[in-house]
């Protein structure tokens, strides 16, 4: 593989192309192969989609879909080095569609002179607007780039169709603690890491840095790297030296990207199943990753509606209580009313009738959006409406011997449907017995005989 230079060069790197010794250890022990590439088996693995791309020598354009420090970079250099092609990296952040133009032209002319196909890697390319992601279009139909751009965001939303349907996805998952593992333990004793400081470093603090690294080997590397440092040449590195290096673990949490809309449907389908630990798991979740409490409140007031309605007609004050006292006490203190509230929806009986029934209604609605009311629920204020029979023959239902009249409400056309059939939990199963008891009765004497 030959590297082609980006435009702002690669500061981890020396005119040799090699990684520089002053570089980040993260940088130092970037896998030089595919064998030396920790996780990801589900792509790498024996017949797996990548792997088996390499192994047929038919590497095509791709998207890498995963969370920071999951390896993409690193793989897409080393799908370049297994395919003996030229490796171009380009940031979607500090270069443009001029930078772009550059590598194509250079990537035609490479191909027309040598029959040497080109990489370009895409960092971020999620930061490219539609116009800019069309540009790759043309060139990775006629052959002349492999395109493979890396984003942390969910590609369905970030990337154009007409690039997804020319690039297929690969999601890449944050590294386990495991593999986390194996990569701590190749830094210290790797020539290019750690090996020649003669810091021991003990495996409970390795244990440490793997778990508390959120699945990301650039984040453990540089924890590693710090707790070294503090240790000394010749040191010892411990949990507690670990813990100093790490300082504050950030959680993995972007409040406008995929990782909000995951953690708020992990939190309403654990209500929703009524499982109170995952409601107040994922609720801490967010709350910890700097989520807006009251855009939770919010989600709350609606889990209330939909998922249990009226089996328990108290959930929808709660959430809302729930939701003033947080406004009135702010945070950290009026959190605990919201972590009350999700408690109450994950225990609450719970009914979507309501939610079925609105959905049903509307439905109909629109279908029958002409439908007249009819004219004994219509009102009569003037001597010409009730001319024409506004209101004639309406019974008044308090009136009736048993509160309930023998009339129908819907128009002809919608006559006898259902949109709400209550369920047989919570209250829920009593307002069921109501209804029959109503109905029964609007049917006339002969039905209640």
């Amino acid at each position: 593989m030959a590297d082609e230079p980006s435009l702002f060069g690669d500061p981890d790197r020396d005119r040799s192309g090699e990684t520089s010794a002053g570089a980040p250890l993260a940088a130092r022990m970037r896998p030089r192969s595919i064998a030396e590439f920790r996780g990801q088996e589900h792509l790498l693995g024996e017949g797996k989609a990548v792997r088996a791309m390499l192994d047929h020598g038919r590497v095509g354009s791709m998207i890498l879909w995963g969370p920071p420090g999951s390896g993409k970079t690193t793989l897409a250099r080393l799908i370049a080095a297994e395919s003996d092609v030229t490796f171009v990296s380009f940031s979607a952040v500090t270069e443009g569609v001029a930078r772009v133009r550059e590598i194509i032209a250079s990537a035609g002319q490479r191909l027309s002179a040598s029959g040497r196909r080109t990489i370009l890697f895409c960092d971020e390319i999620h930061r490219f607007n539609k116009a800019q992601q069309d540009a790759f279009l043309p060139h990775v139909e006629a052959g002349t780039i492999i395109l493979i751009g890396a984003t942390t965001e969910n590609p369905s939303f970030e990337v154009v169709r007409p690039l997804l349907s020319r690039a297929p996805v690969y999601v890449l998952e944050p590294l386990s603690s495991d593999a986390l593992m194996s990569i701590l333990e190749d830094a210290l004793t790797d020539q290019r890491g750690l090996a020649s400081s003669n810091v021991e470093v003990a495996d409970d603090a390795l244990r440490f840095i793997a778990e508390a690294s959120d699945g990301d080997a650039r984040r453990a590397l540089g924890v590693l790297e710090a707790a070294t440092r503090i240790a000394g040449p010749g040191g010892s590195v411990g949990r507690e030296e670990a813990r100093e290096a790490l300082q504050h673990r950030f959680a993995t949490y972007d409040k406008g990207g995929e990782e909000h809309y995951n953690l708020i449907s992990a939190l309403h389908k654990s209500i929703r199943g009524s499982d109170p630990d995952a409601a107040l798991y994922w609720l801490a979740r967010m709350i910890d990753g700097g989520e807006d409490p009251l855009y939770i409140a919010r989600r709350l007031v609606r889990m209330a509606s939909e998922d249990i309605g009226l089996a328990d007609p108290s959930a929808l004050g709660v959430v809302v209580a729930a939701r003033d006292a947080f406004h009135f006490l702010g945070s950290p203190e009026g959190e605990l009313a919201l972590a009350q509230a999700a408690v109450y929806l994950a225990t609450a009986p719970k009914s979507n009738r309501t939610y079925t029934g609105w959905k049903d209604a509307m439905k109909r609605a629109k279908e029958t959006p002409s439908a007249p009311v009819p004219l004994h629920i219509r009102n009569a204020p003037t001597g010409l409406m009730k001319d024409l029979g506004y209101g004639g023959g309406y019974r008044y239902d308090h009136e009736e011997p048993e509160g309930v009249a023998e009339q129908e409400y819907l128009p002809d056309s919608v006559r006898g449907e259902r949109f709400y059939d209550p369920g047989r939990f919570g209250f829920e199963k009593t307002i069921r017995e109501r209804l029959k008891w109503w109905a029964e009765r609007r049917k006339g004497p002969s039905s209640t005989s």
